[in-house]
């Protein structure tokens, strides 16, 4: 219920705070896609633009990859569902139950779409 600009303060405390307290070498990120709705997507945009600075600021760097490259890498489709992708994260990283909410599957995708990636590319 916070006005706009004070949420994105708390993302950008928030995000500040763990990459104070551990030791990041990159940030993956998904890139950013406009949907039916302008005004949401602009205000996702503005977050994710918030912990691109918090990162930058930090010497961090950051690497994008689409929503199809993430799930490619997890399952191996692009095209897989919202539910494949946290079943093969729950596998992959060993865990005891399905990670919750789909967005932390989504965020534990992308980190491992880096580590093939980087891993591919020598970094």
């Amino acid at each position: 219920k916070e006005k706009l600009e004070f949420r994105y303060l708390y993302i950008y405390e928030e995000i500040k705070k763990i990459i104070c307290s551990f030791p990041i070498n990159a940030l993956s990120i998904e890139t950013q896609f406009v949907h039916k709705n302008v005004a949401s997507s602009m205000k996702v945009s503005m977050a994710r633009s918030v912990i691109c600075l918090a990162a930058t600021k930090k010497n961090i760097p950051i690497y994008e990859y689409s929503p199809k490259k993430a799930k490619q890498a997890v399952t191996g489709s692009g095209n897989a569902s919202k539910e494949q992708v946290q079943r093969m994260i729950q596998i992959l990283l060993n865990l005891k139950e399905l990670p919750t909410p789909e967005d932390a599957s989504d965020a534990l995708s992308l980190a491992v779409c880096h580590a093939h990636y980087s891993k591919f590319q020598g970094r």
